[in-house]
């Protein structure tokens, strides 16, 4: 059964997409069988994953409406190696369609149910703002993944994503747990940035993951190209760093799964 991560912050800019991808791509490389989800109208996972928006006959938002099933919209991404789930601009409907639909809320979570065994990570990329769409994702995840700058504003967002992902705990998913912070972007020449980091390391202790992803221009190159960095430069500082995360994430869930002892 697969595990469901919502990669979320409704701050944009702050790499939710370029890890989503490279993230999938190193799960990939470790031999897992991985789907993504394009949840954001922008589409960039899609053209990040070397599928073209513009070109699709079904999409994530056919999904959402019940128009066709996970299987019909499903593509592949060729250098990635993962499934994806594709969207574009048509998913901008869905934010007032879904309004009117029963179980608004749960609409992923349902489409996803029959296809999670045949995967071991479904990673989500969620828009950067608290919309039905991102709802939805929450609802469906079993866990957060943050991506997150260290920099001021980004605490200051971070305290209401976290209340945020709370809230859908309370009243509509009882599993949902922040899975893991992770610091993008990172450069340790800057003090604040350290500054930040240490504080992350004070208040979330071992939800922050170990491995930082630095700034890299491999990293900002690479879905011009469609293809993660892991492919188009596979030694990059970046391509190693999310090849590290999904070591270190596979480690965590072995751990986790381990039945605890008297």
């Amino acid at each position: 059964m697969a595990k469901v991560f919502a990669i979320a912050n409704q701050k944009g800019g702050v790499g939710k997409t370029t890890t989503c991808i490279n993230l999938a791509a190193s799960l990939v490389a470790t031999k897992r069988r991985v789907l993504l989800i394009d949840l954001d109208p922008q589409g960039n996972a899609t053209m990040g994953s070397g599928i073209d928006k513009h070109a699709l006959e079904h999409s994530i938002y056919d999904v959402l409406i019940g128009e066709c099933t996970v299987a019909d919209a499903m593509q592949t991404s060729e250098h990635g190696g993962y499934k994806v789930l594709p969207a574009n601009r048509d998913l901008t409907a869905a934010e007032v369609g879904l309004l009117e639909m029963n179980m608004k809320e749960s609409r992923l979570r349902n489409a996803l149910a029959p296809i999670r065994d045949k995967y071991d990570y479904i990673l989500i990329d969620c828009p950067p703002a608290l919309s039905m769409l991102t709802v939805n994702a929450l609802v469906a995840a079993d866990g957060v993944i943050i991506p997150m700058q260290c920099e001021y504003y980004a605490l200051e967002g971070l305290s209401d994503l976290i209340n945020t992902v709370q809230r859908i705990s309370s009243l509509l998913n009882p599993s949902l747990k922040i899975e893991g912070l992770l610091r993008t972007m990172y450069d340790p020449r800057i003090s604040l940035t350290n500054d930040v980091s240490n504080q992350l390391k004070e208040h979330f202790a071992e939800q922050l993951y170990q491995t930082v992803i630095p700034r890299n221009v491999r990293l900002a190159e690479a879905p011009s190209f469609g293809m993660p960095a892991l492919v188009y430069d596979k030694q990059s500082r970046g391509a190693l760093a999310y090849l590290a995360l999904a070591g270190e994430l596979v480690r965590r869930q072995r751990v986790s799964a381990k039945p605890a002892t008297a």
